[in-house]
């Protein structure tokens, strides 16, 4: 067994990065994922470094572990093909907005008539009750509907994106959670059903409770946004010779603080006693932190804090982060021949399980790699399996030396 869902088969009608991330999760715990791509594939196998066409770097850390069939759901052979499949599923997950797949035939409704114990997850922008539901969305659509790049602006100027996914990531784990969840309803009680994770309702959540602030109370008594999250002193810290990250947040933190920076006299400040005095004048202490950690190496605070017992820790680059002596110690880089890309650096997977241990199984599929094995297990013959290949409704893997890009 490799992880706690082992045994557990999903299709997975993603693309780009918030389904697949939620799909990634779910295989790296051991469920039987399959990646149903059409003729083109997914959007992220041409986003970033490649050696070979439709193996880009985004595309190889978001689909290991899972294994590719091209579909053309827009064919009746195709679109029969998959609703076969849905019979045997455990989980079909998507990320279209719902009106594509009814067009599809595959809604809820669809998929339930086939297998009523089907876990049928899909993620898309708006919740289907509201005003926005027709509407596409991506990351940076949801971020700005939310008010992230406000809340950076007020660090940093101008409205700006968080440089990273956020929002299909933290998406794609609501999702996995929610998958989780009704899998585990189904062991208890036997019955499947429809779970929507819309993007729009799902990154306000994750965004608001630190945000909503004064208004929380009604009326408000203060204005919106965690002050001390938006300061713009709220950042790494300049040393002699390079940047930290601190942490001096708690009472004791902040007492050790000021003891080995040599104004203790600060301890007794009412301004800086107590959590609530600090948040109301943030801004004067983040200045105070900036201009002392000038004063030091960053080897002299990481000693200096760390006997203290003060939360520290050089800043990295992705570059540096590779020969962090942690990472190093617990593997979590590693190195991986694939198949097809040559030697690649792999993401560990983070947990660590005492029993049904996950593992890395597969490397990421080439476009169709595995279109024969999987329809085979899911019970199509041969004849069959050459049937939808010659009809176009499927489609393997072509040689990858044709695609080169060297």
């Amino acid at each position: 067994m490799a992880g706690p869902l082992d045994g557990v088969r999903i299709l997975d009608l993603t693309s780009n990065f918030m389904g697949p991330y939620a799909s990634l999760l779910l295989a790296d715990m051991g469920a039987d994922v399959s990646k149903i791509e059409s003729r083109d594939g997914d959007t992220t196998r041409e986003i970033g470094p490649c050696r070979n066409r439709g193996m880009s770097a985004i595309f190889l850390h978001l689909n290991r572990n899972k294994r590719s069939l091209v579909l053309d759901l827009k064919s009746p052979d195709g679109n029969a093909a998959l609703k076969r499949m849905i019979a045997s599923a455990d989980v079909l997950l998507y990320s279209l907005r719902p009106q594509a797949m009814g067009r599809l035939g595959l809604s809820y409704e669809d998929a339930r008539a086939i297998n009523p114990g089907i876990v049928y997850c899909g993620m898309y922008g708006f919740g289907q009750n509201g005003p926005y539901a027709d509407r596409p969305a991506y990351d940076d659509l949801i971020q700005a509907a939310v008010g992230m790049p406000v809340l950076q602006s007020r660090k940093s100027g101008p409205p700006d994106y968080v440089a990273t996914a956020i929002a299909d990531r933290v998406v794609g784990m609501a999702a996995t959670s929610a998958v989780s969840m009704a899998l585990y309803r189904r062991e208890r009680s036997g019955e499947g059903q429809e779970v929507q994770v819309p993007m729009f309702e799902t990154f306000a959540h994750f965004v608001m409770g630190d945000h909503l602030y004064g208004h929380t109370f009604v009326p408000a008594i203060g204005d919106w946004g965690y002050q001390r999250m938006m300061n713009p002193n709220r950042r790494p810290y300049r040393t002699l010779d390079g940047y930290i990250g601190v942490n001096v947040y708690i009472d004791k933190h902040w007492q050790r603080f000021f003891e080995v920076t040599g104004h203790p006299e600060m301890t007794h400040d009412p301004r800086f006693a107590d959590i609530h005095g600090r948040t109301e004048n943030i801004a004067l202490l983040y200045d105070f932190l900036g201009r002392v950690f000038e004063t030091k190496t960053t080897a002299e605070w990481i000693a200096i804090m760390t006997e203290a017992d003060i939360p520290i820790i050089e800043m990295n680059t992705p570059e540096s982060l590779l020969d962090d002596p942690h990472m190093k110690e617990v593997g979590f880089f590693g190195e991986q021949e694939h198949p097809s890309e040559g030697m690649l650096r792999t993401l560990g997977i983070p947990q660590n399980w005492s029993a049904s241990s996950p593992e890395l199984r597969y490397p990421a599929p080439r476009l169709g790699e595995h279109s024969v094995q999987l329809l085979t297990e899911y019970g199509f013959s041969g004849a069959e399996i050459d049937g939808l290949l010659r009809s176009g409704a499927a489609r393997t893997a072509q040689p990858h030396a044709a695609n080169s890009v060297e």
